[in-house]
């Protein structure tokens, strides 16, 4: 048995129970429970807070943790980059009162600036050169500049529009983060497998995201001009037809793609042209 730390309630929470889920793992709905079992798969799950999953993976409370790396940067404890999964992504940045003029980021010389990543903020300065005060403040960290308790702000942004609405303009990007897979350092052989394991069906699914099965009729004399067209995970697969001098060819094709792709088939003679969605790539 593995066990796996993952955020209590939020939007990554129900990305990490998502991903279980088309990892082919299900777990039993337990919201008002600390701990739940999947039965498809030798893994439990631990419902936290998401500041202290990198402090229960460091312990070996948990053994893996799906967190932001926001977080794990933040707690700076000893766990191991398992992974990156592309989902939950934001970044974190330095804004200041949009009515002020922003030279660089001398400005922040002697400023006061809020934030509740004090650490991430602080070797930022630190290897910048930068001297300010750094003022922590758990929670609507963006109202600071306007009610005087600080000169600007460090803070996640996603759209940028939270910021807008609190009169502040975004000015330097500082920390890009997403969700990551953590590990507990020193896992024994049993769990470096399952991690192993887990690893496997989250990069089929991954690889799946975005991408399109294609199947069309063409006749033979064009096939050269399609494979010009198509990608392929190794090439296209071509397979004869019934009816004389027509070929099938199944493809995968990526979604921004594949307007373009099939208006190229059409004009060179291709018919009959199924799209549909891939669940699973496995390689």
């Amino acid at each position: 048995m593995i066990r796996i730390a993952i955020q209590a309630k939020g939007r990554l929470n129900e990305e990490s129970i998502a991903l279980l889920k088309e990892a082919g793992i299900s777990i039993e709905d337990s919201k008002r429970k600390l701990l739940a079992k999947s039965e498809d798969f030798p893994i439990e799950v631990l419902y936290l807070r998401d500041d202290d999953i990198p402090q229960a993976v460091a312990m070996g409370v948990a053994d893996l943790g799906i967190v932001g790396l926001n977080e794990v940067e933040e707690k700076n404890f000893n766990v191991t980059l398992a992974h990156k999964l592309g989902f939950g992504k934001c970044r974190i940045s330095l804004a200041v009162p949009k009515t002020e003029t922003y030279p660089g980021l001398e400005y922040f010389n002697g400023k006061r600036v809020a934030t509740s990543y004090p650490a991430i903020l602080s070797r930022f300065f630190t290897e910048k050169g930068i001297s300010a005060e750094i003022h922590e403040i758990a929670g609507s960290v963006e109202i600071a500049p306007s009610v005087g308790m600080a000169d600007a702000i460090f803070d996640i942004v996603s759209s940028g529009g939270t910021l807008v609405t609190n009169g502040l303009k975004e000015v330097e990007k500082v920390l890009f983060s997403e969700a990551v897979l953590i590990a507990t350092p020193n896992l024994d052989e049993e769990k470096r497998q399952l991690l192993g394991q887990l690893l496997f069906r989250f990069e089929a699914v991954e690889r799946s995201k975005g991408m399109k099965y294609v199947l069309l009729n063409l006749p033979h004399d064009k096939i050269a001009e399609a494979i010009e067209i198509l990608p392929g995970m190794k090439s296209p697969t071509i397979l004869p037809l019934a009816q004389e001098g027509w070929s099938s060819i199944h493809v995968v094709i990526n979604e921004r793609e594949l307007w373009s792709k099939i208006e190229q088939l059409k004009a060179i003679g291709a018919e009959d042209i199924l799209v549909l969605s891939l669940e699973k790539m496995i390689r």
